[in-house]
């Protein structure tokens, strides 16, 4: 029998499978997209796939009609239940699954859901997903009699994170989980942490009624900001929907972004591994780049994807990564995956430890001005070749230097400037940054005029 399955054509991202619920994505394609994930896991040589789901409304039935199509294939699916994306991560590393699927819309608006893929503990991004579609289209499934199987791991994923905790002096910390899939996770993590927490939005709430899950967002952090002040606390941490991202405010109530806090957790990986590669993405300050320098260890820039940075990781050995997005990789005494709940554990580690505050750890580091990321409509069929034209005109131009492993960052004497195009959206994004006022005006100028010299309107820089 032929169950061919078309998906719509907007839901095979480049890193994962997502659509709006009811609309572009049901119960039906996840069904589907377990017949086609499990026959390419079975191709393998594979047995044996980890499922787990975050909190949004939709996500118990996806990953019941996930995990029945995988079972389909003749796989032992073994389901790990309700938790953050690192979870699951941990659950295929742990219990040495040949793949992992988590049913989860991340930090996108309520109506969203989709699911994250591993393939051999490697991210399953790119082509493999176009694959899986042209292989749902076929209907050509493997087919067996497989078996599902709960196995609950998150006593144990809160006990590892623990292991790594290690600090001297107790902290007084407020952590907004969003009412995101962490929420449980993290009520057992500050259950064995010394010192006092305070627990913002911890209940699994799909609708998410206090703000947006998205810590990258400052407005999302208000509630935070408030708390960290008006509690006298060392710190603040947030999380995203499904808690593989994460966001920090000092003592107060100030954001460190995906960069700076990388340069504090690198002091701690840098110092027991010198020299080693620290990754971050195009959009990093320069600041990460030269602090790193500064710490001994080399710095290593490229493109912006969670799945992009991982295999880099895996290729280049680095032992931490990061995005401005607040992914966080840990190959040091971890696994190599992005989890902002063990980011947390070694930020409190090394605050715990410290003869300053993480107030003043950001007071240290050089003040650059910027934009925020900005983001902007751009034909899908036009993004690249935008970059693509600007690329070009500045390739050998005087007084610029130009990297090109995603998008174009421009280098110059006041500064840089980045223009890149989404992998997920039809938008292209930028961003500058400079030591003066007057240079960033003058890094915005340029750019405005290579957009302008596409035919594109500039954005407002704000």
């Amino acid at each position: 029998m032929n169950e061919a399955h078309v998906f719509d054509s907007t839901i095979l991202r480049e890193y994962d499978i997502r659509g709006v619920i009811g609309e572009t994505l049901t119960a039906e394609d996840l069904h589907a997209v377990g017949r086609a994930f499990g026959t390419i896991v079975a191709a393998e040589g594979g047995h044996t796939v980890a499922v787990g789901y975050d909190g949004r409304l939709s996500s118990v039935e996806l990953e019941a009609a996930l995990s029945a199509g995988l079972a389909a294939c003749g796989l032992i699916v073994l389901r790990v239940g309700l938790g953050p994306t690192p979870m699951l991560y941990y659950a295929v590393h742990t219990l040495q699954t040949d793949a992992g699927a988590m049913i989860t819309g991340s930090h996108n608006p309520p109506e969203y859901n989709g699911v994250k893929l591993l393939l051999d503990s490697g991210s399953f991004y790119g082509e493999d997903i176009q694959k899986l579609g042209r292989m749902a289209a076929s209907g050509d499934f493997a087919a067996g009699d497989g078996e599902q199987i709960s196995r609950s791991v998150s006593e144990d994923y809160v006990k590892r994170l623990l292991e790594d905790f290690n600090g001297d002096k107790p902290l007084a910390v407020a952590w907004d989980a969003g009412n995101g899939a962490a929420g449980e996770v993290l009520r057992k993590l500050v259950g064995g942490l010394a010192g006092r927490h305070l627990l913002l939005n911890e209940t699994i709430d799909g609708t998410f009624p206090a703000h947006h899950p998205d810590p990258t967002v400052e407005k999302n952090l208000e509630q935070l900001k408030e708390t960290v002040k008006a509690e006298g606390c060392d710190l603040g941490i947030a999380f995203d929907g499904d808690g593989d991202r994460i966001g920090v405010v000092d003592s107060q109530g100030r954001v460190l972004w995906g960069d700076q806090l990388l340069v504090i957790l690198a002091t701690e990986v840098l110092a027991d591994l010198p020299g080693a590669t620290i990754i971050a993405d195009v959009k990093a300050s320069q600041v990460f780049f030269d602090e790193i320098a500064g710490l001994g260890g080399e710095a290593l820039m490229w493109r912006t994807g969670h799945s992009l940075i991982k295999a880099k990781m895996q290729e280049t050995g680095a032992p931490l990564a990061g995005e401005m997005s607040g992914h966080i990789f840990f190959k040091h005494r971890y696994f190599g995956f992005d989890d902002a709940l063990y980011a947390a554990v070694r930020l409190l580690s090394i605050l715990s430890r410290a003869d300053e505050s993480l107030a003043r750890m950001r007071d240290r580091l050089a003040r650059m001005v910027n934009t925020p990321e900005l983001r902007f409509d751009c034909p899908e069929n036009r993004k690249f070749e935008v970059i693509e034209e600007v690329r070009g005109r500045l390739m050998g131009t005087a007084g610029v230097t130009v990297n090109d492993i995603d998008g174009v960052r421009v280098q110059s004497d006041d500064g840089w400037w980045l223009l890149r195009a989404s992998n997920t959206q039809a938008v292209l994004v930028a961003r500058c940054e400079s030591a003066s006022r007057e240079g960033l005006e003058r890094l915005k100028q340029a750019l405005a005029g290579q957009l302008r010299e596409s035919r594109l309107e500039a954005p407002d820089f704000g």
